[in-house]
C-alpha cells in the first residue's frame, strides 16, 4: 500500500498557439535534465558531457546547478563549452530554457524553473547551509511532473536528497554517480540511500543511458488503463501475483492508472518493450519486484502539509480531543500512511501545544503506521535536513527540533519523539487500532479503488470512538458512506464519526469473519439446503448456539481466546484486564480460579473439535469463591462453517453447591501405599488427572513453541534495528566530519582554489605560530576594541585578570583582577585611546608578583585605531635582583672596609668555629685566612681565660655589644698579645644571635700575659 505520495500526470493534450506562451508549448515537447554537483564535481561535468554523441542532439535542455564561490566570477561556463556541442548559457534571470541547449547557474544565487524559463534568486540561508540543487530539482518536478530528470554527481553533503523524492514522487527519472568513481561520495550515498534512485553510473556512461531513456518512455504516450489489451491486463495480475509472492502486499485493487504508469516507468528504465516481457524479466530479477515495490510507495510529505487545513485542525478538533476528558486519560490519534513521518510530527506538535495551553497532564499517544519500512526507519530516527525550516514557523523549529552539530539537519526533541509509536503496517489486511479520538489519513485512498475505499471508511468508523474525528487530504473525501460520517470541515476535508449499530461494526470485525465481510449480504447464501438470513448478525448466530446448550452466560471467541460477542452477566467471571484497551481477550480477563481451566479446556476444544467441559470449577469472585461448569463448544454449521477463523462458544453455568462434587473436583484422593490396593474410582481419578496433566503439558510445549518462534523474531528485529542504528551512526559520522565549506567552493575554478587554500593555511599557520608565540613568551596579553570588549586574550592574562572564554566580548569593567592598589585600568586604557599615547604602569597582584602593565593603540596594516592592546610583563625577578644587587653593593662595600682595616676582624658562630678573617687578623696573629676557617676560637685564647671568654659569649647574648676590653690571644708562633677587643653580635631576622664578630688590635708587646677583666 503506497504512502502519501503526489502521482505522475497523463500529459495534456497540446493547447492552441494562440491560449499558451511558445516557451510552455515547447516545454511540452522535451524533457529538461538537472544536474547537481558539489566538491569534485567539474571532473564529473565534464565527463558526463564529453560522453554525450558528437554528431547527434540530444532532443533535451540540461540545468547545471554546482556549489560555487559566491566571491568569484565562474569559468564553468567557458570549461564546458569545450566539451559538448551544444550551446552553454549562463543563466539571467527570466531566460528560457530551449532544446539542446545547457544552462548554467551564476554564483550566489537560487535557481529554480517556472513555466519554461529560469528564475534566479538571492540566496535566504547562509552560505554552508543552501541546498541549491534540492531547490531547483523540486521547481523542475512540480513543472515538469514526468519529464523531469536528475542528475546526482560528486560532492559532500546530502543537496540533491529531497530533490530526488519530489522528481521520483512525480513520475520523473534519477540517476546518480557511482560513488566509486566519484572524489567526493557524499552527495552519490546520500541519494542512494533514499532508494528511489534509477541507474547508478559512471559519469561517462550517463548520456548513452539518459538518450535511450527518453527515446523509449517520454517518446512514447503512455497507453490509458481503459485501454489495455486483453493480454496486458492477463500480464497485470501476474505482476500482482508476483508483487504479492514476494512482498505481502496486494495491489490488485489500487487504481490501474497510477499501477500502470508506475510499470510503464519501470519498463522504460530496462528497455523493455511489452508488459509480458517485463513479467518474464520479474521473474528472473528479484530485485526489480523490489525496485517495483519502492516505486509504487515514493512519499511525498512534509511539515504541515496543507497549512490551511492544519490551521482548521489546530482551531476547531484539537481542542475539542481534550473536551471532557478527566485530567490523566488518554488521547489516541492513529496517523495512517505517515511516510517518513513528517504528518505524524505535525500532529504530535499540535497536541503538544494544546497540553501546554491546557496546563493538565493527558497521556498524548500517536500511533504513525506505513507500509514502507525504509520511510518507517526514517520516522524513527526523527532526523531531518536543514531544509523543514521551509515549512514551519521560526518558534516551532526551536521549541521540537535541536539542530546537529555540522547545522545540516534537525533532530526532533526528545518529548515530541515519546509520543509517537512508529510501525509497520498494511492498513488493508492487518489489525487496526482502537478507541481512537482522530484519524489522519491523507492522500492515500486517492491511490485505492472505489471498493476499497468503502472497506478502508468502515475500518476507520470501527477504530475511531464515538465522536471520533477523521481527517483526510484534499482530494479524498468520505464518499458514499454518509451513514459512517458527517462533515465537520468540507474544504479541509475533516469529518466526525457517526453512529451505526450494526452494519459497520460487522464490516469492521471482519478481520475475524472474512466472508461474512467480504459476500454481498444482500443475497441470501445457501449452506447445503438451508437458505440463511442475509442479515444474520454475531448475536443471532451465538443465540441459536445458546438455544442448543440451554447456557445463561457464555461468550463466543475465536482460537486465540478473543471475544466478539458476551451473552449475559458475565462479572462474576470475568473481568477487565490490566493494561492498554484494545481486543478484549478471554484468557486475559478470566477470574483466579478461572483461568487455567479455561485455558486447558479452549486449547483442547481447538485441537479435538470436540465439546469440552469441566465441572465444580472455584472461581474467586469478590472475596468468595464460586463453583462453575465450565463447557468450550466450536461453532458448527450455518454461517460459522464457512469461517478462515473457527469460533468457540465459552459457556459458565453455576454448579450446585454440594460437599461431594466439589471434593471429588478439588481434592487429590487419597492414595494406598500398594498400587494393588488402588479402587476402580482412585484409578479412575488418576487417569483423569493424567489426561489434564498430559493436556497442559500439551498446551505448555505449543505455548513454548510459539514463546520460542516469538524470541527468534525479536531477535531477528533486533538485529535490524541495530543495523539500523550503525548505518545511522555511521551517516551521521560522515556528516559531522564533512567540511561545509567544500560545498560552497568553485570547484572548477582550481588555481584560485589552490591559491586560496594556500592562503588559508598560511594564515592558519601565522595564527598558530602567533598563538604559540604568544603563549610561549608568557606575556600576558588583552584586546580590547573601541568599547573596551575583550575580543582575545593569551593563557598567561587569566592568571592577572580573571578571564575565561566566555568573557570574550564582555566589557573590561565587568571583569574582576588580582592587581594590588590599581584601580584605573580602565580610565587608563580610555586615555590611550583618546590620546594615542602608550602608558607604561608598574603593578603587582595578590601573589606578590611584579609587572609591567602597557597600553598602546592596536593598529591595523592600514593605520586605523581598531583598539587596544594590554600587555602584562612580568619583573618580579628583575625587581628582586634589583634588591639583591643593592644589597650586595652595600655588602661589597663593608668588606672593602674590613679587607683594608688595620684591625683584625673576625666572624666566629656560637660554638666558637671561626666563618670570617681578614687580612689585618693575618698579620697580626699570622694564620692565613684558609689556616683560620679550619680552626676554633679557643685555639687562639689562653687556657686560663677560656673560661672567661664564654661567660663573654652569654653576657653578648644578652646585650649584643660588648664595650672594648682589654684581653690577650695567642699568635701561631706561641706568642701571647694584649689586645683590645670589641664583640658585637650578628642577629638573623628572627632576631636570634647566631655568630659573633670582633674587632682586635694590639695593645702592647709584653709576652707575659695581663688579663683585664671586661667590665
Amino acid at each position: 500500500m503506497p504512502t502519501k505520495h503526489t502521482p505522475s500526470l497523463v500529459q495534456p493534450a497540446a493547447l492552441p498557439v494562440t491560449t499558451q506562451p511558445p516557451a510552455a508549448a515547447e516545454r511540452r515537447t522535451f524533457p529538461i535534465v538537472g544536474i547537481g554537483a558539489s566538491a569534485g564535481g567539474l571532473a564529473a561535468i565534464e565527463a558526463f558531457f564529453s560522453g554525450m554523441p558528437a554528431d547527434t542532439d540530444p532532443n533535451m535542455a540540461f540545468v547545471l546547478v554546482q556549489h560555487l564561490d559566491p566571491d568569484h566570477k565562474s569559468l564553468l561556463t567557458e570549461l564546458i563549452a569545450r566539451r559538448t556541442r551544444m550551446q552553454v548559457l549562463e543563466v539571467t534571470d527570466g531566460m528560457p530554457v530551449q532544446v539542446n541547449c545547457a544552462y548554467i547557474i551564476p554564483p550566489n544565487r537560487d535557481m529554480a524553473f517556472l513555466n519554461g524559463a529560469l528564475q534566479l534568486l538571492e540566496p535566504a540561508a547562509p552560505r554552508g547551509h543552501r541546498l541549491p540543487i534540492d531547490f531547483l530539482f523540486r521547481s523542475l518536478a512540480a513543472d515538469l511532473h514526468e519529464r523531469a530528470i536528475g542528475v546526482v554527481l560528486s560532492g559532500t553533503g546530502s543537496d540533491g536528497t529531497l530533490g530526488v523524492r519530489a522528481i521520483k514522487a512525480e513520475g520523473g527519472m534519477v540517476m546518480v554517480q557511482n560513488p566509486a568513481s566519484s572524489e567526493f561520495d557524499g552527495m552519490p550515498q546520500s541519494a542512494l540511500a533514499t532508494g528511489l534512485v534509477d541507474y547508478e553510473l559512471p559519469p561517462a556512461e550517463m548520456a548513452t543511458q539518459l538518450m535511450a531513456y527518453v527515446s523509449r518512455a517520454l517518446n512514447h504516450p503512455l497507453h490509458p488503463a481503459s485501454r489495455v489489451s486483453p493480454q496486458s491486463e492477463n500480464a497485470l495480475k501476474k505482476i500482482f501475483v508476483l508483487l504479492r509472492s514476494q512482498t505481502g502486499h496486494d495491489f490488485s485493487q489500487y487504481k490501474p492508472s497510477t499501477i500502470c504508469r508506475r510499470i510503464e516507468r519501470r519498463m522504460a528504465v530496462h528497455q523493455i518493450a511489452s508488459m509480458e516481457d517485463y513479467v518474464k524479466y520479474l521473474q528472473q530479477t528479484p530485485l526489480e519486484v523490489q525496485a517495483l515495490f519502492n516505486d509504487l510507495l515514493i512519499g511525498v510529505t512534509h511539515f504541515f502539509r496543507d497549512p490551511e487545513a492544519f490551521a482548521v485542525l489546530q482551531a476547531q478538533v484539537i481542542p475539542k480531543l481534550f473536551a471532557g476528558k478527566p485530567s490523566g486519560s488518554a488521547v489516541r490519534v492513529w496517523c495512517t500512511g505517515c511516510s517518513t513521518g513528517e504528518e505524524a510530527y505535525s500532529l504530535a506538535i499540535l497536541l503538544q501545544e494544546q497540553l501546554e495551553n491546557l496546563k493538565a497532564s493527558y497521556k498524548v499517544q500517536v500511533f504513525a503506521t506505513d507500509i514502507d519500512a525504509r520511510a518507517i526507519a526514517v520516522a524513527r530516527a526523527g532526523v531531518y535536513p536543514a531544509s523543514i525550516a521551509d515549512n514551519m514557523t521560526p518558534e516551532r523549529l526551536a521549541r521540537f527540533f535541536i539542530q546537529e552539530p555540522d547545522g545540516s539537519a534537525y533532530r526532533v526533541h526528545k518529548g515530541i519523539r515519546d509520543l509517537l509509536v512508529f510501525s509497520e503496517q498494511d492498513v488493508i489486511k492487518d489489525p487496526p487500532f482502537s478507541k481512537l479520538d482522530l484519524i489522519s489519513c491523507r492522500n492515500l485512498m486517492i491511490y485505492l479503488g472505489a471498493e476499497l475505499q468503502k472497506k478502508l471508511i468502515a475500518l476507520f468508523h470501527y477504530a475511531l470512538q464515538p465522536g471520533g474525528v477523521l481527517f483526510l487530504g484534499t482530494s479524498e473525501t468520505a464518499g458514499e458512506r454518509g451513514d459512517l460520517f458527517t462533515v465537520l470541515e468540507r474544504k479541509a476535508k475533516i469529518y466526525q464519526r457517526k453512529e451505526d449499530f450494526q452494519g459497520a461494526q460487522r464490516a469492521a470485525l471482519g478481520r475475524f469473519l472474512p466472508p461474512l465481510m467480504e459476500r454481498d449480504l444482500n443475497q441470501p447464501e445457501m449452506v447445503g439446503k438451508t437458505a440463511l438470513a442475509p442479515k444474520l448478525s454475531l448475536r443471532e448466530l451465538t443465540e441459536q448456539t445458546l438455544l442448543q446448550q440451554l447456557s445463561p452466560t457464555a461468550a463466543l471467541v475465536n482460537g486465540n481466546g478473543d471475544i466478539l460477542y458476551l451473552h449475559g452477566r458475565t462479572g462474576m467471571y470475568l473481568e477487565p484486564a490490566p493494561g492498554e484497551a484494545g481486543i478484549n481477550n478471554i484468557l486475559k480477563m478470566a477470574r483466579e480460579g478461572l483461568r487455567r481451566d479455561l485455558t486447558v479446556a479452549l486449547h483442547k476444544a481447538a485441537s479435538s473439535r470436540d465439546t469440552m467441559a469441566v465441572t465444580h470449577v472455584r472461581v474467586k469472585t469478590n472475596g468468595h469463591h464460586t463453583l462453575v461448569n465450565l463447557s468450550v463448544c466450536p461453532v458448527l454449521g450455518g454461517p460459522a462453517a464457512a469461517l478462515e477463523s473457527p469460533l468457540y462458544l465459552v459457556m459458565l453455568e453455576p454448579a450446585p453447591d454440594t460437599a461431594s462434587p466439589s471434593s471429588a473436583t478439588l481434592l487429590a484422593p487419597a492414595l494406598p501405599t500398594r498400587a494393588d490396593k488402588w479402587t476402580p474410582e482412585v484409578s479412575d481419578q488418576i487417569a483423569e488427572l493424567n489426561e489434564e496433566l498430559q493436556a497442559k503439558e500439551e498446551y505448555l510445549h505449543a505455548a513454548n513453541e510459539e514463546l520460542e518462534t516469538t524470541n527468534e523474531e525479536l531477535k531477528s528485529s533486533n538485529e535490524e534495528m541495530q543495523s539500523v542504528n550503525e548505518e545511522l551512526q555511521s551517516t551521521n559520522e560522515e556528516l559531522e566530519t564533512s567540511k561545509e565549506e567544500m560545498q560552497s567552493i568553485n570547484e572548477e575554478l582550481s588555481t584560485v582554489n589552490t591559491e586560496l587554500q594556500t592562503k588559508v593555511h598560511d594564515l592558519s599557520r601565522a595564527n598558530n605560530d602567533m598563538n604559540n608565540l604568544l603563549a610561549g613568551t608568557g606575556i600576558g596579553t588583552v584586546f580590547v576594541d573601541h568599547q573596551l570588549r575583550i575580543l582575545r586574550f593569551t593563557p598567561a592574562a587569566s592568571q592577572i585578570i580573571n578571564l575565561i572564554l566566555s568573557d570574550i566580548g564582555r566589557p573590561m569593567a565587568h571583569i574582576v583582577s588580582n592587581l594590588v592598589g590599581y584601580t584605573s585600568l580602565v580610565a587608563d586604557v580610555q586615555a590611550v585611546l583618546k590620546t594615542l599615547i602608550p602608558k607604561e604602569v608598574d603593578v603587582q597582584t595578590h601573589e606578590d608578583k611584579s609587572y609591567t602593565l602597557r597600553i598602546l593603540p592596536y593598529r591595523t596594516l592600514d593605520n586605523v585605531i581598531e583598539g587596544a592592546v594590554i600587555t602584562f610583563v612580568e619583573n618580579t625577578e628583575v625587581k628582586r635582583t634589583r634588591e639583591a644587587l643593592k644589597k650586595a653593593n652595600a655588602l661589597l662595600r663593608l668588606a672593602v672596609v674590613v679587607r683594608d682595616a688595620h684591625d683584625a676582624i673576625t666572624v666566629q658562630e656560637l660554638d666558637g668555629r671561626t666563618i670570617a678573617w681578614n687580612p689585618g687578623a693575618e698579620h697580626l696573629y699570622g694564620w692565613t685566612e684558609a689556616e683560620a676557617l679550619q680552626m676554633n676560637v679557643r685555639m687562639r685564647i689562653p687556657p686560663k681565660l677560656q673560661n672567661n671568654a664564654l661567660a663573654q659569649v652569654q653576657q653578648l647574648g644578652l646585650a649584643h655589644t660588648l664595650a672594648p676590653f682589654q684581653t690577650q690571644r695567642l699568635t701561631k708562633d706561641g706568642r701571647v698579645l694584649d689586645i683590645s677587643l670589641t664583640a658585637t653580635a650578628l642577629l638573623n631576622e628572627q632576631g636570634q644571635v647566631y655568630a659573633i664578630a670582633t674587632t682586635e688590635r694590639e695593645c702592647n708587646v709584653n709576652t707575659e700575659p695581663a688579663v683585664t677583666q671586661p667590665p
